[in-house]
This record gives structure tokens, sequence and C-alpha cells, in this order.
């Protein structure tokens, strides 16, 4: 497939170095509006009585829909049809929009001209499927931080995990020594985020590619969390691969991509066996049957594929592309430093960072509150505010535990005082926002971080089912 760089990434030589090209205070006001997004104007019932527009701030988890991407699916709809092979007008309308989608995600993501790009169900799909198609005694090298979709696929290979560093310069400098002395010198493969879902941090991908390369191994960049933030191209990072959900990219439905160098697919057993994926299929005499594999990225799309959830995401794509990513950024930055500094007024607060204050990040906040059960707290939030964010250990668990110091000591019910001063927490809050964030709905965040400290909840809890409730 010929694809060209993604304009928007072409600015990207690095993801540390992806500081906003531009100030929110500088521009019109209206560029820096949040873009529509489906459920903005919800309301949810307080339980102190009355209503409340409902401030989701756990896009980490998943983006609401970007309402481009909501029309666009809905104009389309009528017209859905099966793809490849069928004969009538709505397939082969069907079949020219999802390939299509292949071409604007491949446009997004820079990707080379050899590159292949398969549509999945999310980022954990994506990455086992790379998994599978591993070339014997591959070796893996993942860091300890990495999100759960990143650090369990490899359970085929021979996994080498490596401890969460303290500043980019030492995850290159980690990755070097463990690259140096891997035995025996065979296919190697580096599996790094671009962005943490804990820390929101940025990780230096360009410098580990370069790292990776020098000693003969591959990369693959998770960018679940990165790609709704910043711009994302194979071609300027020089990663092998790149795996993303759309349900973060604004385009929750069900589909996923990964994209990059077509070898190791092509040789590999398809993920998934059935139609679509077989190019000819035969009985033999002995009874069995003799199976010619695609070498395209349907090997890998086996089934009918989810073509509404391909064209969302092609949909988000384009709609980032043209909102400008420096802009975004500008505009998130701006919301970044109103909870940061915020969090930072309140001293029973500690916010959870690896590479410290002046780490570029994206907008994902993880916290602990001294004394406080944090599914409390995030249950206050909810109950009580209208705002909705995340609590837990993020499916990072061996990250947020080295971030919290290790194994965390278990705390009272949340309907009880919870923590003592200076004990450890169970787990962390996490808040997230991005492109569709209000302001408004970040400044109520912060008052009520600052309310529910200094004067606690206003309502009764209690535990079910391991999470913490309303008492009524």
């Amino acid at each position: 497939m010929s694809v060209s760089a993604a304009p928007a990434a072409a600015a990207a030589a690095s993801v540390t170095a992806s500081a906003p090209a531009a100030d929110c205070t500088a521009v019109d006001a209206s560029a820096c509006a949040p873009l529509p997004v489906l459920g903005r104007d919800v309301t949810v019932p307080l339980v102190t009585g009355g209503e409340v527009t409902y401030a989701a701030l756990d896009y980490a988890a998943s983006a609401p829909a970007l309402q481009r991407v909501w029309d666009d699916v809905a104009a389309y709809a009528p017209y859905y049809g099966s793809v490849h092979r069928g004969a009538g007008y709505l397939s082969q309308l069907s079949t020219d929009l999802f390939e299509n989608a292949r071409r604007t995600v491949a446009e997004f993501l820079g990707c080379r001209e050899d590159d292949q790009l398969v549509f999945t169900r999310s980022t954990t799909d994506s990455l086992n499927l790379l998994a599978a198609a591993l070339p014997a005694d591959c070796q893996v090298f993942v860091f300890e931080t990495e999100h759960h979709a990143s650090l369990l696929p490899w359970k085929n290979a021979r996994v080498t995990y490596l401890d969460a560093p303290r500043t980019p310069q030492q995850a290159a400098d980690t990755l070097e020594r463990a690259l140096a002395a891997r035995d025996p010198y065979g296919p190697a493969l580096v599996c790094v985020t671009g962005a943490s879902n804990v820390t929101g941090e940025l990780w230096p991908v360009r410098e580990l590619a370069e790292v990776a390369h020098a000693h003969g191994a591959r990369i693959v960049l998770d960018a679940a969390q990165l790609a709704p933030h910043h711009p994302v191209s194979l071609r300027d990072l020089d990663v092998d691969w790149v795996a993303f959900s759309g349900h973060k990219l604004y385009a929750p439905f069900g589909s996923g991509v990964l994209a990059g160098r077509a070898d190791w697919l092509r040789a590999a057993e398809p993920y998934l066996a059935g139609g679509g994926a077989s190019r000819r299929v035969t009985r033999r005499e002995d009874g069995g049957v003799d199976v010619e594999w695609h070498e395209t990225a349907a090997r890998h799309e086996a089934g009918s594929p989810n073509v509404i959830g391909a064209y969302a995401i092609a949909s988000a794509c384009k709609a980032l592309t043209e909102a400008g990513f420096d802009t975004l950024v500008a505009r998130e930055q701006q919301l970044i430093r109103t909870v940061r500094e915020g969090l930072a007024d309140v001293p029973e607060v500690r916010v959870l960072s690896l590479f410290g204050d002046d780490a570029p990040r994206v907008g994902v906040i993880s916290f602990v509150v001294e004394g406080w059960n944090s599914s409390h707290f995030a249950a206050a939030l909810s109950a009580e505010y209208g705002i909705g964010v995340r609590d837990g250990l993020f499916c990072a668990h061996p990250l947020v535990r080295t971030l919290l110091g290790g194994d965390p000591q278990t705390q009272g019910e949340c309907g009880s005082p919870e923590a003592a001063p200076g004990e450890k927490s169970l787990n962390a809050i996490r808040v997230s926002f991005g492109a569709g964030t209000p302001d408004e709905h970040v400044a109520r965040f912060v008052g009520a971080v600052r309310e529910l400290v200094a004067e606690g909840a206003k309502w009764s809890y209690r535990t079910e089912d391991g999470r913490c409730v309303p008492a009524v």
C-alpha cells in the first residue's frame, strides 16, 4: 500500500520533544474550544439532591465519541453492507469505505510504503496478534511500567522485564544494557508505551527505537494513550509497529489498529482461521484440506470485519488532523496546568510520577489523598459532584505499586476513617481528559478535591462487591 506521512506527525522527531507549539491564550479562543463530543450535555443525579452536568474525566479508559464521528457513522449506517466479494451496490460501497478507512488511518500514522495496517478489536488485540506472529526464539524486552495490554501477551516468547526507570535517559540506558547482554543473539522485540496510562508522562520513543535498532531488535509502540493527544508517525519515530484503540481515540465502536512491518505478519499463521483470511481452500484425497492464506492484511482479519468501527477510527483521525494537533496540545497543556497547580495547593494530595514534575505529559494524572481510601474518594466525586474519574491500579499493577512504594497495606472499609496519616494507599485515583473536555469540568474537579479534603464527604458510603457506593 502506498501511503504518505501524516502532515500533523511530520513535526514530531521524538515523543519527548513534542511540546506544544502554540499557546491557547495567544490564539483565537474559538480555535481552542473543546471539540464537540457525545454526552457533553448529559445530566446525572447527586445523592445530596438535584442534578448536574456530568463531568467525564476518565478519558484514559474510554473517550467519548466525537460528534463528527457519530455523524459520519450515522450517515453511513443505512448503506452498511458486507465487504469484499459482495456483488451488490451496498457491498461494493462498504468495501470501498473500509479500504479507504485503512488508507486514511495509514496516513494518520505516517506509515511507510511497504507497511501493513490490520484492523483489530483494540490495543490488547493488536499486541496479542503481534505476539502470535513472533518468529521462533524471539526475545521480548518490556518495562514493568507497561499497561497489561503490552506487559502480558508475550507468553510464548522469552521475556525480560526491565525495572522502572526514573528518567528518560535511564530508560534508554537500561534497554541498552539488556539488549547488549542478550544471549543468544537472535530476533528481539522491544515493547514500549508512548504515554503512560498512569502518570501521563511521555516516553522517549525515538531514542528507544534508536537503541533497539542499533542492537538488531525491533520495537512496537503502544500508542493507546499517545495517539489521542499527540501526532504519531511510524516514519518519524522510526518504530516498527504501532498499536492503538478506537475507543480511546474518540471512536468507541469496537475497533483497533496494528500497523507496521509486513514480514513477520506475512510469515505467521493467521491470527484467526476462517473466511476472509483464506485465498484458496481445497480438499485432499486423505480427507483433509489444504489452505492458501492471504499475504495482505486480510490474513489476520478473518470473519466479517467491523466496517463501522474502522470507518469511525478513520473519521476520528480526520477530525483530529483537521483540528490541528498544535492547537489541541496547547489547550490540553492548559488543562494539565490547571489540574496540577490545583492539586499542588492541597498538601494531602500526592501526584504520582516517574520522571518528575517537569516531564512532558498528556492529560492523565494519578494521585493519592492522605487519609482517604481512593475508592471512597472517587465514589464521593461521582455521587456528590457528578464527576467521573477512575480508582484502582489501572491495569498497570507493577507500575502503580512501584509508584506507591511497594505492596500497599490493606485499608479499612470505604465508610470507615480509612487510611491513617502516613499509611500507604491501597490504590490510586486517576483523572484524565482530552480534546472534548470543557474548562468547567476541570475547574469543578479541582474545587471538589479541595472541598472533600477540607470538609470530608457529605454522605455515608459502604463497600459492595469490592466497590465503594453510597450507603442509600
